[in-house]
């Protein structure tokens, strides 16, 4: 006689919890990519990356978004377990610290085209991973 097992709450939270990481991670990969390519080309047309004086290395770019997109993956996860609607309150969270993200450019004592560039790559970055996300949580 053959024996069929029924998924546990347990075994689909895991699935879902797997999913949603992976998603992130490729998500944050992707955004990670972007913004230094956005930075990448705003030098090579002229914009300087420099913040009173110092440059910002590309590498910075990466490492940054990587680091602040995972930060976004840990809300995300957290918000799966806790909140009564995820996915709502992942985009409503992400959304208010993105425009805050863009607070510092904004006052940065830069250039007006690279306080620009800063902006667009905050707002790439947002725009790939938030997205990702929350297609990954429940409504």
């Amino acid at each position: 006689m053959a024996s069929t097992t029924t998924p546990t709450r347990t075994t689909r939270t895991a699935t879902r919890t797997a999913t949603l990481i992976g998603t992130g991670l490729a998500a944050t990969t992707l955004a990670s990519a972007t913004t230094t390519a956005i930075a990448a080309t705003g030098t090579a047309t002229g914009i300087s990356l420099d913040i009173d004086g110092a440059p910002i290395p590309l590498l910075g770019f990466t490492q940054l978004t990587a680091f602040f997109s995972l930060i976004g993956l840990a809300i995300a996860a957290t918000l799966a377990r806790k909140a009564r609607h995820p996915r709502r309150t992942f985009i409503r969270t992400t959304t208010a610290l993105t425009a805050l993200s863009l607070v510092p450019d904004a006052i940065a004592p830069a250039t007006l085209d690279t306080k620009a560039l800063l902006m667009l790559t905050h707002l790439a970055a947002a725009a790939i991973v938030i997205p990702a996300i929350a297609r990954r949580l429940a409504g």
